[in-house]
């Protein structure tokens, strides 16, 4: 019989590795409910946080699950915490919806199609997947050139190509959805490389350098079991018949018979978008956010969140989640909180910059940085067409290249300067990180003043939850746009649109939002 047993608390002194954490949690399972280890048959930690309410106080609370003898008496004593567990029975990859005359084709790489390949290629239907962008090891070198030269290139960044845009970022697999499915994603993870903690982590990361990794192992099993992966494969066209898919063009001169397509084109296909708006795939506008990157010292975020046990191993950096509802109805948050990370530059298109935040595996920059955000909907875009929230994204992103000289630097402004509305050119103790370079440049020449008063009545009530958030030196970095997909493609139940043949799931879909969300329409789409 498998127990569960929650609200198990450390401290971080009992926690400071591996063998101290797992022999600190059996000698307290042991203790308080007078289990001798020899009647445990197995024991494993299922979710490991942080409670921090408390500064001078901070505990590890843990659920770790047992098959043990005579669990039925221990169950028996009513004890609030323990309970037994029975593993869901999930069937993966289970059995294909549909059997299409051709072999599917999935049309992008990132966690939504890297999961509906695997699970297809699992099935046996041997999917063909096109990637407009490159692979993982070109897109890094494309990157990196970029941080050194400011030359743009649209063929390499850090949104199109191998593992979509969470490559470059955090590996964030947090996600707020119970879901069966969230063990396979994250075992598939481990499978290839990631560190088992994920497993039970509460707010779980692999980091960028380990994840390109175990996105090209990924790709390697898709291919073993007879799918194929073309990078630098830009979909031009779809053949479509009586509202039936008929067949895919690649890059204008490759015909590809197809009655079946799997969109995972993330959120800033902006060309994609029009191309099927134009074919008549049905879309509607969606609200998402705007806003800016902000940067502190990490050591500060630590201190201001962990108190005395600031740096403390068993802890690791600290992050944040913040959220503030302005009179007006508008909300200002915190989102994609990178601890030790750096500001990146996330533009997709010539002529617009665009930021966002990663994170290597083990969090050691300097900085901490998080995008700070305002919900913007169709009320803002000023126009009821379908797209109108992505021409919404681009005026930001080109105003701020603008300000920037057209080079693709960042517009930086210290948040001090931000609440006075002026600009000097100094720097405090944060350093901006995004390369290659940045600008000082004030942020309410990018954006309309009610993102603005929004942002600054949500700083001060974020530094009085976080100690130093609204300090002087911070920075901020813009612009932030790509929060989530403006537009979304009207699907039924079964993932299909209004064109017979097409499917339409993760982030570029409006549906789902993160790796774990993304990853599991993957899997949901064709599999019962």
């Amino acid at each position: 019989m498998t127990i569960r047993i929650t609200e198990i608390k450390l401290r971080p002194d009992e926690a400071i590795d591996k063998e101290s954490e797992l022999f600190h949690l059996k000698d307290k399972v042991s203790r308080k409910f007078r289990i001798v280890e020899s009647d445990m048959f197995s024991f494993n930690i299922t979710r490991k946080a942080i409670d921090a309410r408390k500064k001078e106080d901070i505990f590890l609370v843990y659920s770790v699950d047992m098959e043990l003898k005579n669990g039925k008496s221990l169950l028996a004593k009513g004890f609030p915490n323990v309970k037994a567990y029975e593993k869901p029975d999930i069937n993966y990859p289970g059995k294909p919806k549909i059997n299409p005359k051709y072999r599917p084709v999935i049309v992008g790489f990132g966690p939504a199609g890297i999961f509906a390949a695997l699970t297809l290629a699992k099935q046996g239907l041997s999917p063909l997947v096109l990637e407009q962008g490159p692979d993982v090891d070109k897109r890094t070198e494309a990157v990196s050139s970029f941080g050194k030269t400011g030359v743009f290139s649209p063929e390499g960044t850090v949104l199109f190509g191998e593992g979509g845009a969470g490559t470059f970022s955090d590996g964030k697999l947090t996600t707020l959805i119970n879901d069966p499915l969230c063990d396979i994603v994250l075992d598939t993870f481990i499978e290839h490389g990631a560190d088992p903690e994920i497993k039970y982590q509460a707010k779980p990361h692999i980091g960028t350098d380990v994840l390109k990794g175990i996105i090209k192992s990924i790709r390697k099993e898709i291919m073993d079991l007879g799918g194929e992966v073309r990078f630098n494969a830009k979909v031009t066209d779809f053949i479509i018949k009586g509202n039936k898919l008929e067949g895919i063009v690649v890059n204008d001169d490759e015909n590809i018979e197809a009655d079946m397509c799997i969109l995972a084109i993330g959120h800033s296909a902006r060309d994609t978008y029009e191309l099927l708006l134009d074919k008549g795939l049905k879309m509607e506008q969606k609200p998402f956010s705007v806003g800016v990157r902000i940067e502190h010292l990490q050591n500060a975020i630590d201190e201001a969140q962990y108190g005395k046990f600031a740096g403390h191993k068993a802890l690791g950096p600290a992050d944040y989640k913040l959220a503030y509802h302005a009179p007006s109805g508008r909300t200002a948050y915190t989102f994609c909180m990178c601890p030790g990370g750096f500001v990146v530059n996330s533009s997709s298109e010539e002529g617009g910059i665009a930021t966002n935040g990663m994170s290597y595996s083990k969090r050691s920059g300097v900085n901490a940085n998080s995008a700070l955000l305002v919900n913007v909907g169709p009320g803002d875009y000023g126009s009821d067409h379908p797209l109108a929230g992505i021409e919404f994204q681009r005026g930001f992103e080109r105003k701020a290249n603008n300000l920037a000289g057209n080079k693709y630097y960042a517009p930086i402004q210290s948040l001090g300067n931000f609440l006075d509305d002026r600009i000097t050119n100094e720097i405090g103790f944060v350093k901006p990180t995004y390369l290659p370079d940045t600008v000082f440049a004030q942020m309410a020449d990018i954006y309309p003043d009610y993102v603005i008063k929004t942002l600054k009545e949500a700083l001060p009530v974020f530094d009085k939850k976080i100690k130093g958030f609204a300090s002087n030196d911070a920075i901020l970095t813009a612009p932030e746009t790509r929060s989530s997909s403006p537009v979304r493609t009207t699907r039924s139940s079964e993932y299909e649109t209004n064109i017979e043949g097409i499917y339409s799931i993760g982030e570029g879909s409006g549906y789902s939002g993160g790796i774990m969300s993304s990853a599991i329409d993957g899997i949901r789409c064709q599999s019962k």
